[in-house]
C-alpha cells in the first residue's frame, strides 16, 4: 500500500479536489432518504401540512388551545395570527418561529383532540391541570404518536377553515420532488466529475510508472537484465502498472468514498432512530465475517497469480521467438503442451479465485436482503407503538443500505488491494533497484582521442558466479590495426568484448582508453566513441536509412551510402524498389540473415567511431562477401581500433594481433605466423579448418578481393 500511496503522491491536489468532489456526493447522497422519508410522512400522510402549527384556525378553536399552553406561550402564539371572518391566519415565519410555535401547539393540540368538545367547558386552572397530566402521559408516549395525533387535528381544522388541502399537498410533492431531482443532478455532475479525475489521475500515474520504468531499465547493466529476465520485465511494464493504475481509480472512487458515505449514514440512523442500531452492527458483523472468510481463501491465489503470468509470458515469448527452430525439429505438439501447462495454471488459479468471488454478491444480496427483512419486523412493532413512522422506517432501511455497501466496498477493496499491491511492490523493485554500473560523479575526459584500448590484468567474475570466466587479461589494442581475438566455445571471447562498452564492470584490473580508465568516464561519452557490432544482429522497425542512422541521427545520404557499400550491403539496397526508404520489418525478420549482418556491420561504420567492436559479426557471410568487407575496412577506416572476435581463421589471419582464450586465459598473442609456431591452442583450431599446405601458403589480402590460401580464393556464392 505504501508504494501504490508514494506512486500517487504527486497528484495531491487532484486528490484533494477528488475527495472534496466525493464529499459534495456523499452530501447529497445523503440527503435523499430523507426527502423519501418527508415525501411518504408529510406529503402522503398528511397532505403536505409539515408543522403542527396550524396555517389557519377558526378564532374558538385558538382560544381553546390558548389555555393549555404554558405560560407566555398564548402571548406568543397570539402575535404570530391576524384575524379575518373569525379564522386566523398565520403569518410568515422563520425556521426559529417555527420551531417556537410547533413546541407551544403540540401539547395543548393533543390534549383538544384528545378531550373533544368538552376542552371548550374547562376554566384556566382545570385545563391547567389537565396540561400536567398530558406532559406526565407524553413522556410515556412516542414522540412519532404525538406528533401524527397533533398532526391529524391540524389537517382537519385547516379543511374547517376552507383551506384546499389537494393543493397544499400537490405544492409540497412538486417542491420536494424538485429539490429531490436538483440532487440527483448535482450527484450526476460531481460523480462524472470525479469519475473523470480519478480515471485522469490514475492514468497519468500508469503512464508516468511506465516512462520510469522504461528509464529505468534502459539505464540496467546486463546483470540487472539477466536478474530480472525480459519476461518479468514485460510484464512488470504493462500488466503489473495496469493492475496499479486500476487500483488508483477504485482508491480514489470507492476507499475515499465508503468511509464518507459509511460515517455519514451512522450520524443519519442516530438523528433517525436510536434503538435499531443494533441492527446495523448485525449487518456489518455479517457482512466482515463472510469478506474475511473469502479473503483468507483467495488472498493465497491472488499472490500466487503475479508469478503465473510471468510464466506464461516467459512460455510465449520463447514459442514465438523461437518458431523457426520448433518447426524444423517438429517439437510442435510438445510446445503446445508446455504452453497449455503454463495456460492451465494460470487459468486454474483464476477460476479459482473468480469461483470464490463469486459468492461474494450472493451472500452479500442475502444479508442486506435479510437486514431489510429484520428491520421492516422491528420497525413494525415500533410504528405500532408510535415510534417510528413509515417514512423513517424507509429512510432507516436506505441509510443501513448505505453503510453496508461502504463497508462493502472496504471489503471489496481489501480482496483487490493485494494483488495491485504485489504488482507495485514488483514495480517499485525495479524502481529501487540500483544499476551495478554507474557514471562516476565527476567524468573525465582523455587528454587524447586516438582510439588506443589497453587491457591490464582484467579478471571478471558473473555476478553470483563461483569461477571468473575471464582472467588475467593484458593487450593493447591500437589504431590502425587490427586486434582479434579466437578461442574455443564458451573460452569469454565476448564477454571480453562486452567489458568495454561496459555492459559489465570488470571484477579486477582495469580497460584504459586512451590512457583513462573507462570506469571514470561517462558512459555515453564512452559509448559514443565506439562502434559496436554485436554477435547476433539486431534491427529495428523502420526504414533501412533509419537503422543506418541509429548511432548517428545526423548522417547525410552519401555518409549512410558510403557506410552501405563498405559494410557491402550497397548492392542488395539498390536492388530494392525504394532502396534506402524500404522498410524494416520489426526483428529484421524480412531480411536475410546476411543482409541483416551487413546492415547491422553499416549501421556501426555510419557513426563512425574511434574503436569498432566485431562480435563474431562475420559468421553470416560467406567468404568472398567476409574477405571484401574486411578490405574495403582496412582501407576505409585506417585510423581506427578494430577488434573482431571470430570462429574462422581466415576472417582474422592478416590481424596484426591475435589474442588466443581458452578457459578464460589468454594462452597466446601475436600474428599468425607467431601464432602457429608458439601456440599449440591455435594451431590446433587452425588445423581443424586449414589443411597442411594452406597453413604454410597464406598471401597477403589483396586489395579488392579474397585472400588466397595455397593457391586457391575463398570465397563462393553469396548466402547473405
Amino acid at each position: 500500500m505504501k508504494s501504490i500511496l508514494k506512486m500517487i503522491r504527486p497528484y495531491w491536489k487532484a486528490l484533494c479536489l477528488a475527495a472534496a468532489l466525493l464529499l459534495l456526493q456523499a452530501s447529497c447522497d445523503l440527503a435523499l432518504p430523507a426527502y423519501t422519508s418527508d415525501i411518504v410522512d408529510v406529503g402522503i400522510q398528511n397532505s403536505g401540512i409539515e408543522h403542527v402549527s396550524p396555517q389557519a384556525v377558526r378564532r374558538t378553536e385558538l382560544d381553546v388551545l390558548k389555555a393549555f399552553m404554558a405560560e407566555g406561550q398564548a402571548s406568543y402564539v397570539e402575535g404570530l395570527y391576524t384575524e379575518e371572518n373569525g379564522v386566523c391566519r398565520l403569518e410568515k415565519l422563520s425556521r426559529e418561529q417555527w420551531e417556537q410555535a410547533d413546541e407551544a401547539f403540540r401539547l395543548p393540540i393533543v390534549i383538544r383532540s384528545s378531550l373533544g368538545e368538552a376542552a371548550g367547558s374547562l376554566d384556566p386552572e382545570a385545563a391547567q391541570a389537565v396540561r400536567a397530566e398530558a406532559e406526565r402521559q407524553a413522556e410515556q408516549m412516542g414522540a412519532s404518536l404525538l406528533e401524527q395525533t397533533a398532526l391529524a387535528w391540524v389537517r382537519g381544522e385547516a379543511e374547517a377553515c376552507g383551506l384546499d388541502l389537494a393543493s397544499l399537498q400537490n405544492a409540497y410533492l412538486l417542491r420536494t420532488g424538485a429539490k429531490m431531482m436538483g440532487l440527483a443532478l448535482a450527484m450526476l455532475a460531481v460523480s462524472v466529475t470525479s469519475s473523470f479525475l480519478s480515471s485522469r489521475v490514475a492514468a497519468s500515474a500508469a503512464k508516468n510508472l511506465r516512462g520510469q520504468v522504461f528509464r529505468k531499465v534502459v539505464s540496467f547493466s546486463s546483470a540487472e537484465m539477466d536478474r530480472f529476465s525480459t519476461a518479468s520485465l514485460i510484464t512488470r511494464s504493462t500488466n503489473d502498472i495496469q493492475q496499479v493504475q486500476m487500483v488508483i481509480v477504485l482508491l480514489l472512487r470507492m476507499v475515499l468514498y465508503a468511509p464518507i458515505i459509511g460515517i455519514g449514514g451512522v450520524v443519519r440512523v442516530l438523528g433517525t432512530n436510536t434503538s435499531m442500531t443494533w441492527v446495523i452492527a448485525l449487518a456489518v458483523a455479517l457482512v466482515m465475517g463472510v469478506v474475511l472468510a473469502l479473503m483468507a481463501i483467495a488472498l493465497p491465489r491472488f499472490k500466487k497469480m503475479q508469478a503465473l503470468v510471468d510464466r506464461l509470458n516467459l512460455v510465449t515469448r520463447e514459442i514465438l521467438t523461437g518458431l523457426p527452430v520448433i518447426r524444423a525439429f517438429s517439437r510442435e505438439r510438445y510446445e503446445e503442451q508446455r504452453f497449455d501447462r503454463a495456460n492451465r495454471d494460470l487459468t486454474q488459479t483464476m477460476l479459482f479465485t473468480n469461483r470464490v468471488m463469486t459468492f461474494m454478491m450472493p451472500s452479500m444480496m442475502l444479508v442486506m436482503n435479510g437486514v431489510t427483512v429484520l428491520i421492516v419486523w422491528v420497525g413494525s412493532h415500533h410504528i405500532d407503538r408510535g415510534l417510528l413512522q413509515v417514512g423513517d422506517l424507509m429512510a432507516f432501511i436506505t441509510y443501513t443500505m448505505q453503510i453496508i455497501m461502504a463497508f462493502l466496498m472496504l471489503t471489496m477493496m481489501s480482496i483487490i488491494l493485494p494483488r495491485a499491491m504485489v504488482a507495485a511492490g514488483r514495480i517499485q523493485e525495479v524502481l529501487d533497484t540500483e544499476a551495478s554500473i554507474q557514471d562516476p560523479e565527476k567524468p573525465q575526459v582523455p587528454a587524447e582521442r586516438s582510439g588506443v584500448l589497453e587491457f591490464r590484468d582484467v579478471s571478471f567474475r558473473y555476478p553470483h558466479a563461483e569461477g571468473n570466466v575471464l582472467e588475467h587479461i593484458s593487450f593493447t589494442a591500437r589504431p590502425g590495426e587490427t586486434t582479434a581475438i579466437i578461442g574455443s566455445t564458451g573460452s569469454g571471447k565476448s564477454t571480453l568484448l562486452n567489458l568495454i562498452p561496459r555492459l559489465y564492470d570488470v571484477t579486477e584490473g582495469q580497460i584504459l582508453l586512451d590512457g583513462l580508465d573507462i570506469r571514470q568516464m561517462d558512459r555515453q561519452e564512452l559509448r559514443a566513441r565506439l562502434g559496436y557490432v554485436p554477435q547476433k544482429a539486431v534491427l529495428f522497425s523502420g526504414s533501412i536509412g533509419d537503422n543506418l542512422r541509429y548511432g548517428c541521427p545526423e548522417a547525410a545520404e552519401p555518409v549512410i551510402r558510403q557506410a552501405a557499400e563498405i559494410a557491402q550491403a550497397a548492392e542488395f539496397i539498390e536492388a530494392k524498389p525504394e532502396r534506402y526508404e524500404t522498410h524494416i520489418a520489426q526483428g529484421g525478420t524480412n531480411v536475410s540473415g546476411g543482409q541483416k549482418q551487413r546492415l547491422s556491420i553499416a549501421r556501426a561504420v555510419a557513426k563512425a567511431p574511434e574503436v569498432y567492436l566485431f562480435d563474431d559479426s562475420f559468421s553470416a557471410l560467406d567468404y568472398q562477401t567476409d574477405a571484401a568487407l574486411r578490405t574495403a575496412l582496412r582501407q576505409q577506416v585506417a585510423g581506427s581500433t578494430i577488434l573482431i572476435v571470430a570462429q574462422r581463421i581466415s576472417t582474422i589471419l592478416h590481424a596484426e594481433q591475435i589474442l588466443v582464450l581458452d578457459e578464460g586465459r589468454m594462452v597466446g598473442a601475436g600474428t599468425h605466423e607467431e601464432l602457429l609456431g608458439s601456440c599449440p591452442a591455435y594451431r590446433e583450431i587452425a588445423e581443424s579448418q586449414l589443411s597442411q599446405a594452406e597453413l604454410t601458403q597464406v598471401k597477403p589480402l589483396s586489395g579488392g578481393g579474397a585472400a588466397e590460401i595455397g593457391g586457391r580464393q575463398e570465397g563462393g556464392a553469396s548466402h547473405g
